[in-house]
């Protein structure tokens, strides 16, 4: 795994937590599903990428 596939996750992951707790200050619970699946989907690309690196 390159080092921006790392931080682009980590971008990801980070940007959904904005957006969830963006959605929790206006109660918006569409803003708050959205953070949390583009946390979700974040996490599973590194995930996947942690598993290609184990077989490396």
């Amino acid at each position: 795994m390159g080092d921006g596939d790392k931080v682009q996750n980590t971008g990801e992951k980070l940007a959904g937590k904005a957006k969830e707790a963006f959605g929790d200050a206006t109660d918006n619970e569409q803003l708050q599903a959205e953070g949390k699946a583009d946390q979700t989907k974040a996490s599973l690309k590194q995930a996947g990428e942690n598993v290609k690196d184990a077989f490396k």
